[in-house]
């Protein structure tokens, strides 16, 4: 599975550590920056191309980190296609592939500590759509939103 990965300055470190983990995993990983730590870069200049190839399908599912996760989710869920959520919990993290399709997991970097951000990936990357009537009738109006 191709996982596509990005962060600001506010989630450098934490991206960092779970690129490594991506890869130790096997999964191949194309990181959209930042690549060094730099105080003054803005979410959107990472999260935006991040979020754009998810769309295009360059990538299957991405995991975008910023301070606290929200303006990752915020600006991810401007791009058509894309279903982005702020993670902070194990069950959220399946769950929301599961019923909603999530195929961009948002973390905040300076609040979601590195093991519980392994395990919310896995869990993320582990899970499958279900497919189930009620929740594609949900996501149908989504859709219908986007355009």
């Amino acid at each position: 599975m191709k996982i596509g990965i990005a962060a600001d300055h506010g989630g450098y470190e934490l991206k960092k550590i779970l690129h490594a983990f991506l890869v130790t995993s096997g999964y191949e990983v194309v990181d959209f920056g930042a690549y060094e730590l730099n105080e003054q870069d803005d979410y959107p200049d990472y999260v935006v191309p991040l979020a754009q190839a998810i769309a295009t399908k360059d990538v299957e599912r991405g995991i975008a980190i910023c301070g606290s996760g929200v303006g990752a989710s915020v600006v991810a869920n401007k791009v058509s296609g894309v279903r982005a959520a702020l993670i902070n919990d194990y069950f959220s993290a399946h769950q929301g592939v599961e019923d909603d399709n999530l195929n961009l997991l948002c973390l905040g970097g300076r609040i979601t500590g590195y093991m519980a951000a392994e395990e919310y990936v896995q869990a993320f990357l582990n899970a499958k759509f279900t497919g189930l009537e009620r929740h594609m009738r949900r996501l149908q109006k989504v859709h219908l939103l986007e355009k």
